[in-house]
């Protein structure tokens, strides 16, 4: 008996630390996947055939800088699009560079003639240069984006305005974004 560990008990030790050990390998992809297309989400208030895709960069670390990018599937794309209208609740403290707001279609950049971002009204509007067409991809991308400095779950709404519509908003869904 050398080191204390007698021959019999060894097997059962390294049984042990392979246990622990592959068991750790088998949470990292969960870890690092955590902060792209979301999957299912329960009790979010929202109905699963209205929630968005979005993917966050730099995984979502509160307070951290990051960059988002908030999906509409082509299928949501029913209307060609004069106007993006972005909300986010009174309790989300982050900050926002209306400059480094991007919109694209089927991957490619949207020339943009202006965004605001109504800080009191927590609302960023984005308006294209031409209107978007119906029926494919769109991805608006939020660059430098300073995340609240605490973490929970927060809804950005997305509504949109189609050329020729009546001056009115049309909700468009949802993307539930967690910060940890």
């Amino acid at each position: 008996m050398r080191f204390g560990i007698s021959r019999q008990h060894l097997p059962l030790r390294l049984l042990s630390a392979l246990a622990v050990t592959s068991s750790l390998l088998a949470a990292f992809p969960a870890i690092t996947g955590a902060q792209s297309l979301p999957g299912f989400t329960l009790f979010s208030g929202v109905k699963s055939e209205n929630q968005l895709p979005f993917r966050l960069d730099y995984g979502g670390q509160a307070n951290g800088w990051d960059r988002y990018n908030l999906r509409i599937p082509a299928q949501r794309m029913k209307l060609a699009v004069a106007q993006f209208a972005v909300t986010y609740p009174d309790y989300y403290k982050g900050t926002f560079d209306p400059n480094k707001i991007e919109v694209k279609y089927k991957g490619k950049n949207v020339p943009l003639a202006e965004v605001k971002w109504n800080q009191e009204s927590r609302l960023l509007e984005i308006f294209p240069e031409e209107p978007v067409p119906a029926g494919g991809l769109v991805e608006i991308v939020f660059s430098n984006v300073r995340n609240p400095a605490f973490g929970g779950m927060y809804h950005f709404n997305c509504q949109v305005l189609s050329p020729g519509e009546v001056p009115m908003l049309r909700y468009v869904g949802t993307w539930i974004l967690s910060i940890s």
